[in-house]
């Protein structure tokens, strides 16, 4: 007959104790041979090279549940693996996310800290606040806008959370979360006062483009021929004519709201670690080009 250990053997053999190994039997994690004349439990050598192999798994801090799955056939070890490697690299991520926050906070005046406090206890779940943002766009955009139209503009609008956050990524994604949520910003890209919002927002769309270049040249917002159709778009839009006197009340409207444009494009510039302008930077530089032309027109200027 093979020979058989008692359970104190097999512990000693194993380095554990025994109500260790008692525990695992008890859970079907170590099954016995047998059991002596005496009715305490016996166990085949193998049952060693089990021990040996929930040890290892143990010390990468898995489950006994996780475990048991994989001795029985229910769960590969390659699976539970790989889920343990995706879950560890979530709670990195929270931790960094976590050090980075802390970090905006640290060494910070007081009433700026308490600032700081309240705009990043808001992004407290990178997940939560990820999906708050989509939720928004997608809010934000009509529905009437054909979903290239918007699929262009959220891809540029809709920013991925910073993977290696830094202080300043934080607080600018932060910022980018409290800005969605502002009525005025809300209200602009609704275009409420526009029945054929899908029409404004491929011209719209095709002027920033226009624009793009000059953006990125650096050059200070200004007449162009990207202005010309930005504001002939928005005339359109409206069913009136683009004139001088149009382009000055449509200036004064958005002076209120395009301080929330500058805002969000910069912020998402510091998220995205890019220079290059966006459709929407492009967006509000027209904007600009705009306000500063009712302005010199105003003071008498050509």
């Amino acid at each position: 007959m093979q020979d058989t250990w008692s359970i104190g053997e097999l512990a000693a053999r194993a380095g554990l104790s025994v109500k260790t190994v008692r525990y695992y039997s008890d859970v079907g994690l170590l099954p016995i041979a047998g059991r002596s004349e005496g009715g305490h439990r016996r166990y085949l050598p193998e049952a060693l090279e089990q021990l040996r192999f929930i040890r290892h798994l143990r010390a990468l801090s898995l489950s006994i549940e996780s475990i048991i799955k994989v001795a029985d056939g229910e769960l590969p070890l390659d699976d539970l693996l790989a889920e343990q490697l995706s879950d560890t690299r979530a709670r990195l991520g929270e931790l960094r996310w976590r050090e980075a926050v802390l970090r905006a906070l640290d060494d910070c005046p007081g009433a700026k800290r308490l600032r700081r406090l309240r705009l990043l206890a808001r992004v407290h779940s990178l997940p939560q606040a990820a999906a708050d943002i989509s939720r928004a766009w997608g809010r934000i955009v009509p529905a009437s806008v054909p979903r290239r139209l918007t699929d262009a503009i959220t891809a540029q609008s809709i920013p991925e959370p910073p993977s290696a956050p830094t202080p300043e990524t934080v607080l600018a994604y932060a910022e980018l979360h409290a800005l969605v949520t502002e009525p005025q910003f809300l209200l602009y890209w609704a275009a409420p006062y526009v029945d054929d919002k899908a029409s404004l927002y491929a011209e719209l769309l095709d002027a920033s483009e226009q624009a793009t270049p000059i953006v990125a040249a650096g050059l200070p917002p200004q007449r162009c021929s990207a202005l010309g159709a930005f504001a002939s778009a928005c005339a359109r839009g409206r069913g009136t004519e683009d004139t001088p006197a149009y382009r000055a009340f449509i200036a004064a409207e958005f002076r209120t709201t395009v301080p929330l444009f500058r805002e969000y494009w910069q912020h998402l510039s510091v998220v995205t670690s890019s220079s290059e302008p966006t459709l929407g930077s492009s967006h509000s530089w027209l904007v600009e080009a705009l306000i500063t032309e009712s302005l010199t027109v105003g003071s008498g200027g050509e």
